[in-house]
């Protein structure tokens, strides 16, 4: 399977989604510049996390409007697999391709940490090869990770099954003292009605290989290989 990474003008970690999409699952992988139009016959297409163009005005908000994005757009309007990891989830919603916004953490600080995860859905592109429930235990590093949403997007959220990850406690169960943003319905990550889109606000890359604590995350980019296989 061939991904691309996207290279904003401050990410940070397109380097690691590239070392493990290249070095640890074996694909095929290229970095695309954030000036360029074409994706290179790319099947699936990563947005790594970072501070695009400084993080300034809002997250997501500068990077939307890259030369890259008008093609991603097109490329998951015709279906086409997309994963937003932290500020790529951000410049998703900016973008208009997830619903909602996200704003500043409850307490206003940067927040570094592993947290815990419920996997909502096992039956999409991304989570195929979690167990129904499954407990993940994968990293954060964001300020502004703060879910939001009106009540009629939730409510489609809810009814459309599009919640695919929440934080929880390492019984399976969100609540408060679990959700470490304060993020709307605890949620985590994110898909698009059509199920090719994900935004993700938790590393996967950060949480793909044993030395790094946890090889829960490698399990989101297994999904995508597993789903591309059976196409």
């Amino acid at each position: 399977m061939k991904f691309g990474v996207v290279v904003f003008p401050g990410s940070n970690c397109d380097e690691d989604c590239v070392h493990v999409l290249k070095d640890v699952l074996n694909q095929e992988v290229v970095s695309l510049w954030h000036q360029d139009t074409a994706l290179q016959d790319c099947e699936c297409v990563v947005l790594p996390g970072g501070f695009s163009y400084g993080d300034y005005l809002r997250t997501g908000a500068i990077a939307r409007f890259s030369p890259i994005m008008q093609t991603v757009t097109s490329f998951a309007k015709d279906g086409g697999l997309v994963l937003g990891i932290c500020n790529g989830f951000q410049i998703l919603l900016e973008a208009g391709l997830l619903p909602g916004a996200m704003l500043r953490n409850r307490g206003l600080r940067f927040i570094c940490r592993y947290v815990t995860l419920r996997v909502e859905r096992t039956d999409t592109a991304f989570t195929n090869r979690f167990q129904p429930g499954q407990v993940a235990r994968m990293p954060i590093a964001h300020n502004e990770g703060n879910y939001t949403a009106d009540r009629a997007t939730l409510k489609q959220l809810r009814q459309q099954g599009q919640v695919l990850f929440r934080y929880c406690d390492a019984d399976g169960q969100p609540s408060e003292a679990a959700n470490p943003n304060g993020s709307t319905d605890s949620i985590a990550g994110l898909c698009n009605e059509a199920g090719n889109v994900m935004g993700l606000m938790p590393h996967p890359e950060r949480a793909s290989e044993p030395e790094l604590g946890s090889m829960d995350g490698r399990l989101v980019f297994e999904s995508l290989i597993e789903a591309h296989c059976h196409v």
